[in-house]
């Protein structure tokens, strides 16, 4: 059974978490854990919180003992409600302005040989 984590309402757009999810689709948890934890982006940040969580759970579900057995079967970012702004136009105008946000899923299952 894989272990499963999710993030809600990160505050970052799909468009700027996909290059960061792209690098680590389908690396196992120890390569993803470096990579991420050399980004200086803090979108990475919470992509590493979010990666040490799935593989707590995995531990917690007797799934395997060592983030080496362990590979990233799927990761993706869905969009999250939109925050809706205003901001003031010359002539008494508005325009909108729309603050995206995203979910974003991790899924681990052991590694096979």
């Amino acid at each position: 059974m894989p272990a499963v984590a999710k993030i809600k309402n990160t505050g970052v757009s799909v468009r700027k978490v996909k290059p960061l999810i792209d690098l680590i689709r389908g690396r196992t948890v120890t390569e993803a854990v470096g990579i991420l934890s050399f980004m200086p982006s803090p979108t990475a940040s919470q992509l590493l919180k979010l990666l040490k969580s799935a593989n707590a759970n995995a531990e917690n579900e007797m799934l395997s003992g060592s983030p080496e057995s362990l590979k990233i079967t799927s990761i993706f970012a869905d969009e999250g409600p939109r925050t809706k702004r205003f901001r003031p136009r010359s002539r008494g105008r508005v325009s909108n302005i729309s603050r995206r946000n995203s979910h974003v899923t991790i899924v681990l299952d052991e590694k096979e040989n």
